[in-house]
């Protein structure tokens, strides 16, 4: 078993992202900005949506589609399973680039996944990181300071976070700040990255680090948080497993499976 053979276990895409538009004069620059994030995806972004009364819709979905404004919708075969007002995705995604997460501007507790993200779930992915791309690889970002604020706000529990070059925690305020922030709970925190030839600890933070010299580490991109028996009783595992294949180009994918997330935590445990 291997990072990989998780992500090959993932199922490939199936579902379209529909904007459904109070306006009908057809596609504005936020539909634009959503078709862009997700233009190298088999995952469609579809403008100017009218649904079928008919639907049987979630309750979420529906109150989505009441409220006021552009709602994007998530379709699974046609039916809506998740929907996020645009100008919560505009707010979370589309208006922001990584340095609003590198810089500490949106720290640990500000952290907003939109319901039509999270509902991405489970399915495999292949995102670009700038420059091939602007936007896709802010989605993986996005992902993982997610499951780290999950953690976070459970307070107990178990974090591996890979970083490739573990100077990285220290070399970006807000990574350093999100896991100072981690630290002063009672998670237990693990870093993994690719051996740099130096001697001893690379941060001063309270977490316990694992280098490495195999793809695992060089390559490896993956936040996996497992709650123990101490967390919340609405404490959620989730875990994001991704790999660079070639240079800024990565293949991936995240799930809040309980018994997916137990068996990727128990793997990077034992071998990394």
């Amino acid at each position: 078993m291997t990072l990989r053979s998780f992500i090959d276990d993932a199922g490939p895409p199936t579902q379209t992202i529909a904007v459904v538009s109070e306006d009908a004069s057809g596609s504005g620059p936020l539909e634009e900005m959503l078709a862009e994030t997700f233009e190298d995806q088999p995952i469609a972004v579809e403008a100017d949506v009218t649904l079928d009364g008919d639907t049987d819709a979630p309750p979420a979905v529906a109150d989505a589609l009441a409220a006021d404004g552009d709602t994007a919708v998530l379709l699974e075969d046609g039916e809506p399973v998740a929907a996020s007002p645009m100008l919560k995705l505009y707010d979370s995604l589309l208006a922001i680039n990584s340095d609003l997460f590198v810089t500490g501007a949106r720290g640990v507790g500000e952290i907003e996944f939109p319901d039509v993200l999270a509902g991405l779930e489970g399915t495999r992915l292949r995102l670009r990181g700038y420059p091939l791309a602007h936007k896709e690889k802010l989605l993986l970002i996005l992902v993982s300071r997610h499951i780290e604020q999950r953690a976070w706000a459970a307070g107990s529990g178990t974090l591996h976070s890979a970083f490739q070059d573990l100077s990285r925690i220290d070399d970006e305020i807000g990574t350093y700040e999100t896991y100072d922030a981690l630290a002063d709970t009672d998670v237990d925190v693990h870093v993994y990255g690719a051996e740099s030839g130096g001697d001893g600890a690379t941060t001063d933070l309270d977490v316990t680090e694992h280098t490495g010299t195999d793809a695992a580490y060089r390559d490896g991109w993956f936040v996996v948080f497992e709650p123990d028996d101490r967390a919340p009783a609405d404490a959620e595992g989730c875990a994001l497993v991704c790999l660079e294949t070639e240079p800024r180009i990565w293949h991936g994918f995240w799930t809040t499976d309980p018994q997916r997330v137990t068996r990727i935590e128990s793997y990077v445990a034992r071998e990394l």
